[in-house]
């Protein structure tokens, strides 16, 4: 499928649980920053084709909750990996007039990463091609832990009633509150979990999951997810005839 045929139907909201890194380095007799390091450049490949292709959101799983149990130098690597990519992606972001977004427990990252991540937000905040969201210390079952304290305190302290809470009360209180529902999860590695990943926003995504380590996966095999997207029938809780008529 050419470039042109997959334009024209595409997810609004693409979100991606980049997987494999640490195994795709094992497998070479290397150690697993060995692993994150290469898997930057197909975040640099995912991130450019997207904005061909016209996706308005892209969503990246980068480091979960979960991740801080993992040895302290391979968390301090992480760390320092990140703020070196932010600086030498930086002009790629604003010359592609791509909007940076991060969610997650972000008071949890270190002071030198939170100063990087807050100085790009703020000098991408007027872009509009794409935005560009990482989740950093996120966590899905937090997020939503978060929301439901805020809105106890607030039902406490009679801003809001019980009978007003519904979907788009809650949807205002999570991380993504600027963001889209996700249509289209991607998971590389061969692995078919979730992982604590936006469980609220991909109640009705479609699932891909690729075999294909992170450091592997290239535009060849974001075209494979998109075309397996476009043969899907999405039709949030109604019948085909439904959606025919």
């Amino acid at each position: 499928m050419i470039m042109s045929d997959i334009k024209n139907d595409i997810p609004k909201h693409l979100a991606i649980i980049m997987d494999g890194n640490g195994r795709w380095a094992e497998k070479k007799g290397k150690n697993r920053i060995h692993g994150h390091s290469h898997g930057v450049r197909a975040v640099q490949e995912v991130v450019e084709e997207a904005v061909q292709l016209k996706i308005e959101y892209l969503t990246l799983y980068a480091f979960s909750t979960e991740n801080w149990s993992r040895p302290e130098e391979e968390i301090g690597i992480l760390m320092k990996l990140l703020v070196n990519t932010l600086r030498s992606e930086f002009e790629k972001l604003l010359e592609n007039r791509i909007k940076l977004n991060v969610i997650g427990n972000i008071g949890q990252l270190p002071e030198i990463v939170r100063n990087e991540l807050e100085y790009v937000v703020d000098q991408t905040q007027n872009n509009t091609e794409m935005t560009l969201t990482l989740a950093l210390s996120y966590g899905g079952r937090e997020e939503l832990a978060n929301v439901l304290k805020q809105l106890a305190y607030k039902v406490k302290d009679n801003i809001i009633s019980p009978e007003k809470i519904d979907q788009s009360i809650i949807n205002e209180h999570l991380y993504t509150q600027n963001l889209p529902d996700v249509d289209l999860l991607i998971r590389t590695s061969g692995e078919k979990r979730i992982s604590n990943f936006l469980l609220w926003q991909i109640a009705y995504a479609e699932l891909y999951f690729s075999k294909v380590l992170w450091p592997d996966f290239t535009k060849k095999h974001l075209h494979k997810a998109l075309t397996s997207y476009q043969k899907r029938e999405r039709r949030f809780g109604k019948t085909s005839k439904q959606l025919l008529g």
